[in-house]
């Protein structure tokens, strides 16, 4: 896996955090434009869902505060496409961990994948 330039690592950054904020959840129109076509998520209870599932989730969502993010990190995996890490924490200890693939070949990114694992209480 190759580094990842810093203006695509801040650009693809902006979209996952876009993702996790309220105002975007329920924007389902830039949800839409988020989310690649052929996008699929593991979510933390270990359910797959599809693209079509996550926009009427989302849509029927209720709103809370964005969360806290933490421990970032980028590996291109192939031309335009780039597997993003991060963790969501809690008052300083981690609760989840995150990974992400994005899809840069359009010019903007798109979600592609996403899996969220639970963290074990310490």
């Amino acid at each position: 896996m190759g580094t990842v330039a810093l203006g695509i690592c801040a650009r693809v950054k902006d979209a996952e955090i876009a993702l996790l904020s309220p105002e975007t959840r329920s924007d389902n129109e830039r949800v839409d434009q988020l989310l690649h076509d052929d996008f699929a998520e593991i979510g933390r209870s270990g359910r797959l869902w599809t693209r079509d599932e996550v926009l009427a989730m989302l849509a029927d969502e209720t709103r809370g505060e964005s969360p806290q993010t933490a421990e970032w990190q980028f590996r291109e995996l192939a031309p335009h496409n780039v597997l993003v890490t991060y963790a969501i924490v809690r008052e300083g200890d981690v609760y989840s961990r995150h990974s992400s693939i994005w899809d840069l070949s359009s010019g903007v990114p798109r979600l592609r994948f996403h899996q969220g694992t639970r963290v074990a209480e310490h």
